[in-house]
């Protein structure tokens, strides 16, 4: 079973019991904790420790003994080096039982929060191809196989490039991707043609340690009333390369309705700030989501899975309960989505957002459904949330809030304390921060409803929707 414990490299037949919030394997070696990456309960199993910590080891899998009831083939090639799907090996069923538990886990360890009502998860109807936005990154620094490291033959460097996405933990290793199952077609046509493109024309990937190259990412957003926008984004303005790769896009794919790109010579590879020129078509598509249509443009923030988004909306307006007559305050509104989804319900919706760029899509949004009882205002939510503007735009009886990842800050909290409306419906991508704010609001507040929703199969990464009530 091994040597002493600060000496263990390998420890045999551990059987795996839990999950971790990241998706690894949970076991158990004397009175040590095990995270191991790709095992699933169920999974007997050989760890190599690669990290060593103070009440916890890291490992992977280098024998199976017994294989988990769990498990599933994958449907991809790239499961196991891509990081995307880190569950496809998961049966679904499964995966929607572990992040309800996930999501509780959250809640009680994290917030001591138990809701009133836990209401089923809401899984996806469909688990591949189901996002409409992806983001490739060009590399000149692939990443190599295992057979490919251990040939030790010399690698052309042209072989070196790569278009696809960032290896887990290596910022600067990117896996070439020949097949995606997470956006339907021309998603991967498009990529591959791309990267056939840039190869034969022998233009530079990027190279992110050196910061230098010539191309960097490539944005593909797909709707479901089949248009496809293209976003590149170029490290440098040398313009025969980029009209060149646009032009030929333009001329194999007829499905693109809007090609765009950008300059970015920046260290890092948001666009937000940056302006982003046409090549063709108009500077936003357009999706549907039940009866209302969204634009979208190139820094639009929008739900990635356009089915689950509407059972999301559907969900927030089941805990609102509304009767025509409410003053609701959207929170981190975005492009409006969930605000516009609402607005027939209530007799005003006010959105507040931090990117101007978003608030321009919002009220775009509004005027493309011709809804008039909403209004938006851009600015730092923390600041723009103040008494005076609660004067002037009156005191709501709801308040949404759908904060990014590291959820709310504090201030923001204060303010919606002070304010005090009768409910609250806090959307979250990420449970964990969800629950440390629903602490802080617990003094005033009860947790009446909690629901998940599962916009990522094969993911660890769930929504959750909660009620809270005034007490």
């Amino acid at each position: 079973m091994g040597r002493s414990r600060n000496k263990i490299t390998l420890i045999e037949k551990v059987e795996v019991i839990d999950i971790s919030s990241d998706g690894r394997g949970v076991g158990r070696h004397e009175d040590v904790v095990l995270f191991i990456e790709d095992a699933i309960p169920g999974d007997v199993v050989d760890v190599e420790i690669k990290r060593k910590r103070r009440k916890y080891r890291e490992g992977r899998i280098v024998k199976h003994h017994t294989k988990s009831k769990l498990r599933v083939e994958p449907a991809c090639e790239h499961f196991g080096v891509c990081g995307g799907c880190s569950w496809q090996h998961m049966n679904y069923e499964d995966q929607l039982v572990f992040k309800q538990q996930t999501v509780a886990n959250n809640l009680k360890k994290i917030g001591n929060i138990t809701p009133n009502n836990v209401l089923p998860i809401v899984p996806a109807d469909e688990i591949y191809m189901y996002r409409n936005k992806l983001e490739y990154t060009f590399s000149n620094s692939r990443w190599l196989t295992a057979e490919e490291i251990k040939s030790g033959g010399e690698i052309a460097d042209n072989e070196r490039n790569a278009l696809g996405f960032h290896v887990p933990g290596r910022f600067d290793k990117v896996l070439h991707i020949e097949n995606c199952h997470l956006q339907r077609d021309p998603s991967n046509a498009i990529r591959l043609a791309t990267k056939a493109y840039v190869d034969e024309n022998k233009l530079a990937f990027f190279d992110i340690r050196k910061q230098k190259g010539f191309l960097r990412n490539m944005i593909i957003r797909t709707t479901s009333t089949g248009e496809v926008m293209v976003v590149i984004s170029f490290y440098r303005d040398y313009k025969t390369g980029i009209f060149g790769l646009l032009e030929h896009l333009k001329e194999q794919f007829d499905e693109i309705t809007s090609l765009m790109y950008v300059i970015n010579s920046k260290k890092n590879d948001t666009i937000t700030d940056l302006e982003v020129v046409s090549h063709i078509g108009p500077e936003h598509i357009t999706e549907k989501i039940g009866k209302l249509k969204f634009r979208i443009g190139p820094k639009t923030f929008f739900q990635t899975n356009t089915i689950q988004a509407e059972n999301l909306f559907q969900t927030v307006l089941d805990f609102g309960q509304f009767t025509g007559k409410e003053l609701v305050y959207d929170l981190y509104t975005g492009s409006g989505s969930i605000a516009n989804f609402i607005a027939p319900s209530v007799k005003e919706v006010v959105g507040l957002e931090y990117v101007p760029e978003s608030i321009e899509d919002a009220v775009a949004n509004s005027k493309l459904n011709k809804i008039k009882n909403a209004s938006y205002f851009a600015g730092d939510i923390k600041d723009l949330l103040n008494k005076d503007f609660v004067k002037k735009n009156g005191v709501p009886d709801v308040i949404i809030t759908d904060p990014p990842r590291p959820g709310m800050h504090k201030d923001v909290i204060t303010r919606m304390l002070e304010i005090a409306p009768a409910k609250i419906i806090y959307v979250s991508c990420n449970s964990a921060t969800q629950a440390r704010d629903l602490a802080l609001l617990s003094g005033k507040y009860t947790v009446e409803k909690s629901q998940a929703v599962d916009m990522f199969p094969h993911t660890t990464h769930i929504e959750n929707v909660t009620l809270l009530l005034r007490k």
